[in-house]
């Protein structure tokens, strides 16, 4: 029996064939072609049909013939877009509540979001997916995000058409759309788009920033949901990875991102100063770890913005919101969950350790958004803003509850089932932000983020999960300066609004591949006034099984079985479908979901559930799952699928995701790393192997001639095996031996370390990380290229000053069993 998604796909292709062959040769040339410069001159241009990319070659209509003399030239038009076309920058920050920034009401400065909504429109009613990878594979694509294969982030895909993390062929990205226009296209900050297994310098490379997907020229970033903004150790410049905060301390990502994209803008403007360009800007920031510069603190921290609690902030903000009209005057402010402990009720204590994550999450924020603001004044110095469409999206989904309920000093610690308290935390308080810290605020901060409204990020059926603010503005063309629209708008509509800005069509096919059809519509409807009805008139949101359908004006949510936050042990339903009950919502009259009409309208509900359905099996939503980091631990597709061995011959360094087969993973099994070195004269130092650092890792090296075995366990202990005598100068065989108190997950051990075959430790660790090492960090042989397990033994990069012959690791067998990943998945947090 053929499944709905591929009933629907083939229909889809049936009818647009149909449609192009039944469509008048007036409407197939539409886009009428647009010229300049005398044809085969080197000068002359072109505009393309668009529908077919790549354009066919064009005709040579010169003369050859044997003699050049006898001959006459014709040089192929080089293509531009449409006279007129702007120049797009398109930005997304991170984990940006509704209500976070001071142009939605917060009382965070955004000044930079404040001068897009002030030069063009804010838009109060737009709509994300609830988590980070969906949200961009959607923005990016114009399709939803189980369309494209991002049913939830590319870290827990698994083998289903809606969740492979794959984006299609068929379904390229608006980079490469304008790419093949002549536009010039950029990429900056996250790509957490790329499969895990194909996100390392081997590639390959066509599902990155760079490759015939996504369509980008240039990219400078990092794979994966976050990283370090101090020492990102897995930052690329196109496919290559680099290190530039070495040797340059208090460098940070969020300064360094704006400088590359104001190079480039103003390279562009010195060498092609007429070449349209499209940036997608995306920094890190606000996605812990949350990494301000000290500077940046102390400016909020002096402000006392978060002296009087959340509570008290809740209240504040929706005064501001209906001040600003960014809300209705009748809005109501969803209830403080149970849940979540009232500021009066906190101890002194545990209000100074709150008041500080606050602090540093606001000055990350309004350092985030000032260095957005340099780029936005670099294209105005060159004298080119009034042509540039800016779609600022403030959020690619609600503000994060994983920071649990008492924040985090090391992110690290909780996806490893440590769960810090106050007194843990505040060991920390000092250097909060600083590189010493992977640092989250406590989820109290999360709800105050989202007012109004209830929820956070990862719940796709309130507004908490999918509302964000955002600004667009193209002063050429835009004209209602500082006007305000309550349209209902989801992301898949950016890229439609994009290509009506341009005035190219939605490619029916491209590099060879017919195309899906783009599933938003253009919001440029919203640029005349504010009182045209919204052309959205249906949208489905789902993630983790949790579910919504919006259709004209009415929402229907189901309420999460338990809050994000919660860690407990509660098995997820086996009958996802039927598990979670539902609730009923006139969105025209009930702006922040708080009256629930379900048992006043039972025929209602029914039939938004029944379009629920229809909507799901349009777009490749099912099978529903609502497991978490069940999803993070299981097996995804790999390059070395079983590998028990792995042997390595000198350096190599910046190796991922041990997870997926790239490099040896060492968490819940036995192994044996072998190393054979020569020792010069005069002793030898540095790194053998290592995966992680700071927060979470291992390291295998000679310090001042002695060989160290160090277990980083979450920053909280280091365990250590070392030989008491230093290396004689020549060859010799290191080697430490793990063997694993399994079965079981995180169990301890025995650790052994021998020298030439001679035991020199031998000592038990009592137990072991059961999860993951730090996902910002890489697998390195004879370098350390992040940060040092160890602070006090060494700094990075610490290369091996003798030579590594060769370096063996054995694993055992995986000692966890799929029950226990289930278990253990429960009780950790979601790391997206």
């Amino acid at each position: 029996m053929m499944s709905a998604s591929n009933l629907h796909r083939r229909i889809s292709s049936r009818f647009l064939l149909a449609a192009l062959l039944l469509m008048p040769l007036t409407a197939l040339n539409a886009n009428a072609q647009q010229t300049t410069g005398t044809p085969g001159s080197p000068g002359a241009t072109t505009t393309i049909d668009g529908r077919y990319l790549p354009n066919p070659p064009q005709p040579f209509r010169g003369e050859i013939n044997p003699n050049a003399v006898q001959s006459k030239p014709y040089w192929p038009a080089r293509i531009v877009p449409p006279k007129g076309a702007p120049n797009v920058l398109l930005i997304m920050t991170d984990d940006v509540g509704f209500s976070a920034p001071s142009t939605f009401g917060g009382v965070i400065p955004t000044p930079a979001l404040d001068r897009i909504a002030q030069t063009g429109l804010r838009y109060t009613a737009f709509h994300t997916v609830a988590l980070c990878s969906p949200t961009r594979a959607a923005l990016l694509t114009g399709r939803n995000h189980h369309s494209v294969g991002t049913g939830v982030v590319v870290d827990q895909a698994t083998g289903y058409p809606g969740y492979n993390s794959i984006i299609p062929r068929d379904a390229v990205a608006i980079g490469e759309i304008l790419r093949q226009h002549g536009y010039d296209t950029s990429w900056y900050g996250k790509d957490h788009n790329l499969p895990q297994w194909e996100a390392s310098q081997a590639g390959p490379f066509h599902n990155w920033p760079t490759g015939p997907i996504k369509g980008f020229d240039y990219f400078y970033g990092f794979p994966g949901d976050d990283t370090s903004q101090w020492q990102p150790n897995n930052l690329f410049r196109n496919t290559t990875p680099i290190q530039p905060f070495q040797g340059n301390p208090g460098w940070n990502l969020i300064t360094a991102m704006a400088d590359e994209a104001i190079g480039r803008i103003k390279m562009l403007n010195d060498v092609q100063p007429d070449r349209p360009f499209m940036i997608y800007y995306a920094p890190g920031g606000t996605h812990s770890p949350h990494h301000p510069t000290p500077e940046w603190i102390k400016k909020i921290s002096d402000l006392h913005l978060f002296d009087k609690g959340w509570n008290d902030l809740r209240e504040q903000i929706f005064a501001n919101q209906k001040r600003l009209g960014v809300i209705p005057q009748n809005a109501q402010l969803t209830a403080w969950p149970d849940s979540i402990p009232k500021w009066d009720t906190l101890s002194p204590e545990a209000k100074k350790l709150y008041t500080r994550q606050a602090d540093v999450y606001a000055a990350y924020l309004a350092y985030t958004d000032y260095e957005i603001g340099r780029v936005i004044q670099a294209i105005a110095d060159t004298g080119k803003l009034d042509n540039t469409l800016v779609i600022y999206v403030s959020g690619d989904n609600g503000a994060s509850p994983e920071g649990t309920l008492h924040g985090l000093y090391n992110e690290f610690a909780v996806a490893n089932a440590v769960h810090p308290t106050v007194e843990m935390n505040m060991k920390f308080y000092d250097a909060w932000g600083s590189d010493q810290t992977y640092p989250h605020y406590a989820v109290g901060w999360a709800w105050a983020w989202d007012t109004p409204f209830k929820w956070t990020k990862q719940i796709a059926s309130y507004f908490g999960g999918t509302r964000n603010g955002m600004a667009m503005a193209w002063p050429a063309r835009i004209k209602d300066a500082g006007g305000i629209r309550h349209q209902f708008h989801h992301v898949i509509d950016v890229v439609p609004t994009i290509l009506e800005a341009v005035g190219v069509p939605e490619p029916v096919t491209v590099n060879g591949i017919a195309q899906k059809p783009i599933e938003g519509v253009s919001m440029a409807y919203t640029w005349e006034g504010g009182s045209a009805p919204s052309r959205r008139t249906t949208q489905y949101f789902e993630m983790f099984g949790k579910r919504a359908v919006y259709q004209d004006g009415w929402m229907a949510s189901t309420p999460p079985l338990s809050p994000p936050w919660d860690l407990s042990l509660a098995e997820p339903p086996s009958d996802v479908m039927n598990a979670y009950r539902w609730e009923l919502y006139n969105i025209n009259e009930d702006w922040t979901q708080s009256n629930d009409l379900a048992a006043k309208m039972p025929d209602k509900l029914r039939d938004m559930q029944q379009l629920f359905t229809m909507e799901a099996a349009k777009y490749q939503v099912f099978p529903l799952d609502d497991t978490r980091l069940t999803r993070f631990i299981s097996h995804k597709p790999s390059y070395a699928p079983g590998r028990t061995q792995f042997t390595y011959s000198g350096e190599l360094s910046n190796v991922p995701f041990p997870e997926t087969g790239s490099a040896p993973s060492l968490l819940n099994r036995s192994y044996t790393v072998t190393a054979e070195v020569d020792v010069p004269q005069g002793g030898g130092d540095g790194m053998l192997m290592t995966d992680g650092g700071r927060f979470a890792g291992y390291g295998f090296y000679l310090l001042k001639g002695r060989p160290v075995f160090t277990w980083n366990l979450v920053a909280l202990e280091r365990v250590k095996w070392q030989a008491k005598e230093t290396l004689a100068p020549g060859k010799h065989t290191l080697e430490f031996d793990w063997k694993y108190d399994g079965p079981g997950l995180g169990k301890g051990g025995t650790g052994t370390l021998k020298v030439d075959g001679k035991v020199v430790d031998s000592h038990p660790m009592p137990r072991s990380l059961p999860i993951t090492l730090m996902w910002d960090e890489t697998f390195n042989v004879g370098l350390d290229t992040g940060t040092s397990v160890d602070d006090q033994d060494y700094q990075v990069p610490f290369r091996f000053t003798g030579k590594l012959n060769k370096l063996t690791v054995k694993l055992g067998p995986n000692e966890m069993s799929p029950a226990e990943k289930e278990t253990v998945a429960k009780t950790m947090r979601d790391k997206q």
